[in-house]
């Protein structure tokens, strides 16, 4: 199912804290909250106490204390059972860090890291900016609402900053070949739905089809067209998962001329055929 950013009893500058307690009771009063979802909003989780599974891109993490997980806009997750643990998740839309800050901690990379696990001085220094940015979100409300926002999206950043510093995003290109993956990798976003092949990629950039190739390989770990193949299944997955829409449907709008060629694309890829995934998967 689709999930908007619409927080209940107002807006705090597009940001908003709960426990995984507070969220529990809402997926209780929401029935197919508990299916899943895909989000248009950015959603950091981190558990405290206990150990909780949660599925993010079809992966699943067992989310353990010092536990941090990533979901972006456009990536589908489903909640397991949240009383197996206790944290917190933090809820924020895409325009409410700076510039500068979305640029260093990568807010925009769609293929950016889901997981992070801490420990010693990380994880207690992460603690420390979760637990300032829990606190002002509970004691600002009676504050005016720009006020509010501010003190919050501060608050945010230093946590966003904090939890990226250390580490290289997943899917970031390497000092071999970074300007023809960076412009590769963003074609293939653009156009994943409506060009399949190395060579229509390679002539709109300006690069032969091996340099393509070899910049992916050296960032990524696969070619370009195995790359350009996994983004095309993802998204297939991700509509096969959380909407109802006919396989035909689905095929259409990956840009597929015939369901047959889906179908035979998709079972060749992923050992399933789109209806035995997604059976499969709703069933659990």
């Amino acid at each position: 199912m689709e999930v908007r950013y619409e927080p209940p009893g107002g807006d705090a500058g597009g940001i908003e804290v709960m426990s995984f307690g507070q969220l529990h009771r809402r997926l209780r009063r929401r029935p197919g909250m508990e299916m899943a979802q895909r989000l248009d909003f950015h959603q950091l989780l981190t558990v405290q106490q206990g150990m909780v599974r949660h599925m993010v891109d079809f992966t699943d993490y067992m989310a353990t204390p010092g536990a941090w997980l990533w979901v972006r806009p456009g990536q589908v997750q489903q909640f397991h059972d949240l009383t197996s643990g206790s944290g917190w998740l933090v809820l924020f839309q895409s325009g409410v860090l700076d510039a500068a800050t979305s640029a260093q901690t990568g807010l925009d990379d769609l293929f950016g890291r889901v997981h992070w696990e801490l420990a010693g001085d990380d994880a207690a220094a992460m603690e420390e900016a979760l637990g300032h940015l829990v606190h002002e979100y509970e004691s600002t409300a009676s504050l005016p609402a720009a006020l509010r926002a501010r003190i919050l999206q501060h608050l945010l950043a230093v946590v966003m900053l904090r939890l990226t510093y250390q580490t290289t995003q997943v899917g970031s290109p390497t000092a071999d070949h970074p300007e023809a993956f960076v412009r590769f990798r963003s074609a293939v976003e653009e156009r994943f739905a409506r060009a399949r092949n190395v060579n229509d990629y390679a002539r709109a950039l300006g690069y032969s089809p091996r340099t393509l190739s070899r910049a992916t390989t050296a960032s990524a770990g696969v070619g370009a067209k195995e790359f350009i193949d996994r983004r095309v299944v993802l998204e297939a997955k991700r509509l096969l998962a959380h909407e109802e829409d006919p396989i035909g449907r689905v095929a259409d709008r990956l840009g597929f001329d015939d369901a047959s060629n889906f179908v035979k694309y998709f079972t060749q890829r992923t050992g399933l055929t789109p209806s035995a995934f997604r059976h499969r998967f709703r069933a659990g």
